[in-house]
């Protein structure tokens, strides 16, 4: 026999609002009560952030009836946000798992799916809740597990980080939060007299967390107290702190950012070999160290110097990026090759010939004997000297490029035939 379990759905009047904003909030009262999204946008103003929202949040509601409720789904259409919430129905998450999955898990992916293709920046946040103040009393016959905040709790938890995993979603710990308060803070209430809704402060500690994960920022730097006093207001930043900005990446945030990561190692004739191992970023850009600048998933370059350069990346995606760097040490190999140690050659009297790889190299100076000196500009791609010489005896050769010494070398022309 199937197990049926019963919604208690809240007859609550629906304000609906539609701006062209950052964060659209899909649920049901929870998110109602107490108008949660302002209470976040006034907090955010304290530290100079803006949150502007649009919200649809009928009583009772689950994510089944957001898939297919014409202003849900105009308003995800909009491809504007930044942040989509999805609150499912209080209670449903926490039933049987094969109810679960077949009322609540498919449809988390379906509004997911249709918040990316709107705009595939956006990021889904799953809004967890929290268990009733002592157990769902109305399911607990049917459904033990729910018969004390704890065992309501615990399934509502993992439910939600279920959804944000398989989804490669994000989850505001808004029930993990609640949680910590009732252990460490009890004298703070957080519940409406009926024992579910959020109180003022159970509202301002949801807001507290949702204003965590959308920015990213420490809440107990924030000053908006809302209606609480000083010292419960505190008392719930720094306890989101504590559960939600402590430990940003449990909640799923920022483990789908860009990921900056590239191998370089010296090619021929001063070019690099560039492997770029960077993950989940659809935008590049590279500065080499020597002020080239490319865009490309794996550039092509070659230096003209000599040197250790350290070359950084930027990966991007949307609105986040990371940075990585890595040296890479060239050694352009600016060479006269002669027979021997030299490969000295002198095919005609008083001259010396040489084969050199020109990489890099603008002019080359030789000097000798009784002050002898002479400098010759070279051209890209020139691979054989002969210079001439007054006389045999012992020549130095330097290779330049513009003021920098590039290589000396030691030349003794044996003969004059």
């Amino acid at each position: 026999m199937r197990c049926i379990i019963f919604l208690l759905v809240s007859c609550i009047s629906v304000a609906q609002g539609q701006q062209h904003v950052s964060a659209l909030f899909l649920g049901n009262s929870y998110t109602f009560f107490n108008n949660l999204p302002q209470i976040i946008a006034d907090m955010a103003s304290t530290t100079g952030d803006t949150l502007t929202y649009a919200s649809n949040t009928p009583g009772g509601y689950t994510l089944q009836a957001h898939s297919t409720n014409p202003a849900s789904l105009s308003l995800i259409d909009e491809g504007s946000w930044d942040y989509v919430v999805l609150q499912e129905q209080s209670q449903l998450p926490s039933f049987p798992i094969e109810q679960v999955e077949t009322e609540v898990f498919p449809f988390a992916t379906l509004l997911d799916s249709l918040i990316n293709e709107a705009n595939t920046c956006a990021e889904t946040v799953f809004f967890m809740t929290w268990g009733r103040k002592n157990g769902d009393a109305l399911n607990c016959p049917v459904w033990p597990p729910v018969c004390t905040y704890e065992g309501m709790d615990d399934l509502l938890r993992e439910r939600y980080l279920t959804m944000a995993i398989a989804n490669e979603a994000i989850v505001s710990p808004v029930g993990a939060l609640w949680r910590y308060l009732r252990d460490t803070a009890p004298w703070i209430e957080l519940y409406s007299p009926d024992e579910s809704h959020p109180s003022p402060a159970g509202s301002f500690a949801a807001a507290c967390a949702f204003y965590t994960v959308f920015f990213r920022e420490d809440p107990s730097l924030t000053a908006f107290p809302y209606t609480l006093d000083p010292i419960t207001a505190s008392t719930i930043r720094d306890a989101a702190k504590t559960v939600v900005y402590d430990s940003l990446s449990y909640r799923q945030v920022g483990n789908y950012d860009p990921v900056a990561a590239f191998d370089i190692t010296p090619g021929t004739a001063g070019s690099v070999n560039i492997i770029n191992t960077s993950e989940r970023a659809d935008t590049y850009s590279w500065d080499m160290g020597d002020a080239s600048i490319y865009s490309e998933f794996e550039p092509v370059h070659t230096y003209a110097l000599n040197g250790l350069y350290e070359v950084e990346l930027i990966a991007s995606r949307c609105n986040y990026s990371d940075t990585a760097a890595n040296s890479v040490e060239i050694l352009l190999t600016h060479t006269l090759a002669m027979p021997d140690e030299s490969r000295l050659k002198t095919a005609l009297p008083n001259y010396i010939y040489a084969d050199i790889s020109m990489v890099g190299t603008s002019y080359l100076e030789i000097t000798g004997m009784g002050g002898y000196r002479q400098r010759m500009a070279l051209q890209q791609g020139e691979t054989e000297l002969r210079i001439q010489v007054p006389a045999t005896g012992v020549y130095i050769i330097q290779l330049y490029n513009n003021t920098q010494l590039l290589q000396q070398l030691k030349c003794i022309l044996l003969s004059t035939n």
